[in-house]
């Protein structure tokens, strides 16, 4: 099975934290009228992002919820540690070294896939690197995003 359809998006977190990044492509995200689901390492982190999604902001937050308020499929963003899609989104936000368990069949389900990671840390690069090879092989539409000197993206070749 081939995932040419999806687009999957590398974002090479050097210059800030996920948490200063991540509010900010969700916004994104919800600009465009998009559903969303970000997934994980486990369920302490995605507690932390929950309370980051609604504080981030002292004039704003994210409308977003997880397995503990209930009610998934009205949410537009919904966090988890698994690999489901209970809110029916189309982009799917990977951090912490997430991960499908079938990606060849996962993937396929949405439009774009955003894997997040930590340049600084080294099992972050590896996991973001394997992930890469086998999405492009898949023939997924990659592409890589780095911060510039002045915090800008970049998409780099």
């Amino acid at each position: 099975m081939t995932i040419s359809k999806t687009e999957v998006l590398f974002y090479h977190l050097e210059r800030q934290p996920l948490e200063d990044v991540l509010p900010v492509l969700i916004e994104r995200t919800l600009e465009r009228r998009w559903r969303a689901v970000i997934q994980t390492a486990n369920a302490e982190r995605v507690e932390a992002l929950d309370t980051l999604l609604w504080t981030y902001k002292d004039d704003s937050f994210v409308p977003h919820g997880t397995a503990k308020s209930g009610n998934a499929a009205l949410q537009p963003i919904y966090l988890t540690a698994d690999d489901d899609n209970p809110n029916s989104a189309t982009v799917r936000f990977m951090v912490d070294g997430a991960t499908f368990e079938r990606p060849a069949e996962q993937v396929p389900s949405y439009m774009r896939v955003v894997q997040l990671f930590d340049g600084q840390d080294v099992q972050a690069l590896q996991h973001a690197r394997a992930l890469w090879k086998a999405v492009k092989a898949a023939g997924a539409d990659v592409t890589y995003w780095q911060q510039s000197t002045i915090g800008r993206w970049e998409k780099k070749a």
